[in-house]
């Protein structure tokens, strides 16, 4: 079993922090997420979209998706559980997890690909209008998420959760290519919450 990755993009994070809090080590392969690379050869014949994190299981097939794979390990590895004990809290968990992906993760994805030349072999072409669309968008989202971390100390209840894995690894890529600090943004709460779950072991996986 393989998992093939890329150092610090978010969806490739959000599972080496899942494995991470599991306990678990997988071996990984490195891909280059180039343009180039990424959509040519082996890859595509795992990823038809030419994108990672991918899961190759021993019989050789291949599970895409971020949250897929996370579903996958956490029905071979219940414990520590991080997607819910029972149909109330798995439903609250994905709801929750739903809106860090949409709310946070992809405003903040379109930013960057569309704001950062370093991000232009990925993305052709570029519209930096809408860049600048997705940062008001990702400050107005957050605000709602701050506001939230006001009356409870994880994003989707009282622990922690994969829900806490997706909005952690979003605020961090903000936080690495286009220097977004919620704090700075008057974010205390959402500040506070990120400084909780960087204290984790399992947020050093995948950088």
């Amino acid at each position: 079993m393989r998992l093939h990755t890329t150092r610090r993009a978010p969806n490739p994070r959000r599972v080496h922090m899942f494995l991470a809090e599991k306990g678990l080590e997988i071996e990984t392969v490195e891909v280059a997420l180039d343009g180039v690379a990424n959509r040519a050869g082996e890859l595509l014949a795992r990823s038809p979209f030419g994108r990672v994190p991918v899961l190759e299981l021993d019989d050789g097939r291949c599970l895409g998706e971020t949250r897929a794979i996370c579903a996958w390990i956490e029905g071979r590895h219940p414990e520590p559980n991080l997607m819910g004990v029972d149909a109330d809290e798995r439903a609250f968990i994905e709801m929750h997890d739903r809106r860090a992906e949409f709310h946070l993760l992809l405003p903040i994805a379109n930013w960057i690909r569309h704001g950062h030349p370093g991000l232009a072999p990925l993305e052709q072409p570029q519209f930096p209008d809408f860049a600048a669309s997705q940062a008001g968008k990702l400050n107005e989202f957050a605000a709602v998420f701050d506001a939230a971390l006001a009356t409870r100390p994880w994003w989707a209840g009282d622990r922690f959760s994969i829900a806490d894995i997706t909005a952690f690894c979003a605020v961090e890529f903000a936080r690495g290519l286009m220097r977004w600090q919620p704090g700075e943004q008057g974010l205390p709460n959402l500040q506070a919450w990120r400084d909780r779950v960087a204290a984790r072991p399992s947020a050093r996986a995948g950088m």
